[in-house]
């Protein structure tokens, strides 16, 4: 007769309840940056078809939508989704998304007013542009491709959630 080994119960239940907790994990890590880069990808073809091809502009600031709101609401829907709305994880995903939104709102916009008084100054001094270059003007968003760039950033977490069956 032969001797039959059995796994103890309680590890079967932690190697199981690990692998969830390792596929959440990267769920919580993988979609938002899957968001992220499709809504570049958005704002570069957008880009594109109104101005025409420049590959210098799929890594540039500013423009419909906003890929960095994008990216911190599917954050939080994500850590929602997977947490609640009562956790830590969700408030600390919350302020950050609140601290990032406002960056993309108010401070790149003033940083782009500078460098228009800047570029006006330089102009005016007549400065060799090769030593001072021309800065960029538009860094920030404007209030509708941050409303546009949040409302992608939580579809496109809702539609991956839904596709993956989480």
């Amino acid at each position: 007769m032969s001797k039959r080994r059995y796994k103890p119960l309680f590890l079967h239940i932690f190697i199981r309840n690990s692998r969830a907790m390792v596929r959440q994990s990267i769920l919580i890590f993988l979609i938002p940056v899957l968001v992220g880069i499709l809504t570049e990808a958005i704002k570069f073809a957008n880009y594109c078809r109104k101005y025409g091809w420049d590959i210098r502009y799929s890594i540039a600031y500013g423009h419909m939508p906003s890929a960095h709101t994008a990216f911190v609401l599917s954050l939080v829907t994500t850590v929602s989704l997977v947490d609640g709305f009562t956790t830590t994880s969700f408030a600390i995903a919350l302020i950050l998304a609140i601290i990032v939104i406002f960056d993309a709102l108010r401070l790149r916009v003033y940083m782009g007013e500078h460098a228009q008084y800047l570029n006006a100054l330089s102009k005016e001094l007549k400065l060799d542009e090769t030593r001072f270059p021309r800065l960029k003007e538009r860094v920030g968003h404007k209030p509708e491709e941050v409303a546009v760039g949040a409302l992608v950033g939580i579809f496109l977490t809702l539609f991956l959630f839904a596709l993956w069956g989480v």
